[in-house]
């Protein structure tokens, strides 16, 4: 029997703007965050067409279980992330052709790509997301609790239930798959995907959001193009579109944890891995608590002063 539990989540994104830059603190991280969001939206579609086509080749039906309640969760996620992007590009109209390039990528891999391909794509990718949630969950102080608190609410709901899912997707390659050779061969295509995408989001970031909002080059989370830009402005015959400034989005974390984290990243890629074994950030247990609690977790930081 599985043990994920399906929550409808509402961040009341209509009620009033949504800025581009939620955590002005770190505007860095409000533009990753943001392009996250596209990604899942594309991400979480391919995911339920996969599983629909993967579940007649699934004979465990615990195994069926968990996929089921896997993909309901990532459906969720999906509604919620459509959401804040339709709130970006209420403001941002431009954005919606940026929505429409990161969801066609997703849509290209479902045309064009194996069942297998994008269960290890799912499984690969998914398996990544506790040690860089932990990161991030860890330091929320700094990365989600100076923001908009919806769009911090948002994250921070959907990095606990990456947390409380951290085994399905693997679970379910294993069923239909089994091959940890294959899933590590498809690895560096996968994740020059996703690093695509993430550009794709980036690059219209830049061309549709104004500086004096974004504040940051979008881009400035790749290094190559952190030193490509560099090195044309020390070239002056090679044209340097200057998009703002560069900083990247955990400069201020400590070093240790950044390291901990890629390792964690590293290891999540090598045969026999089992998430069940990785430790978790503190606050998913503090999240789930409050939500049985009854506490309105849609306004992490906010629900005790608007509460009546």
């Amino acid at each position: 029997m599985t043990d994920l539990q399906v929550r409808k989540m509402r961040f009341a994104f209509a009620d009033y703007d949504v800025p581009f830059l939620w955590n002005e603190e770190n505007p860095a991280f409000s533009s990753m965050a943001n392009a996250v969001s596209l990604l899942a939206i594309g991400f979480e579609k391919m995911i339920v067409n996969m599983i629909r086509e993967a579940m007649p080749l699934i004979t465990d039906p615990e195994v069926a279980e968990e996929a089921d309640a896997f993909v309901r969760q990532e459906g969720q996620h999906s509604t919620a992330h459509r959401q804040h992007a339709n709130a970006l590009i209420r403001r941002y109209p431009g954005l919606q052709e940026t929505l429409n390039e990161v969801i066609a990528e997703f849509d290209r891999l479902t045309v064009n790509t194996s069942v297998e391909y994008r269960l290890a794509y799912t499984a690969d990718l998914e398996a990544t997301f506790t040690p860089v949630f932990k990161l991030m969950l860890d330091n929320d102080a700094t990365l989600f609790r100076p923001g908009d608190d919806r769009v911090a609410s948002l994250f921070i709901w959907h990095f606990v239930e990456e947390v409380e899912h951290r085994s399905s997707a693997l679970i379910i390659f294993d069923s239909v798959v089994g091959s940890d050779v294959y899933r590590m061969r498809m690895a560096p295509s996968i994740f020059r995907h996703v690093l695509k995408v993430i550009r794709l989001a980036c690059v219209g970031f830049n061309k549709h959001v104004p500086l004096e909002e974004r504040k940051v080059d979008a881009l400035s989370m790749f290094a190559n193009y952190r030193r490509g830009q560099k090195l044309r402005k020390w070239l002056p015959f090679l044209h340097a579109e200057d998009n703002g400034p560069m900083p990247r989005a955990f400069d201020h974390l400590p070093l240790g944890e950044q390291l901990v984290a890629l390792a964690g990243i590293i290891r999540s890629q090598l045969p026999k891995h089992n998430p069940d074994h990785e430790k978790l950030p503190a606050l998913a247990d503090v999240w789930f608590e409050r939500y049985e609690a009854g506490y309105d977790v849609s306004h992490w930081y906010t629900a005790d002063a608007v509460a009546p």
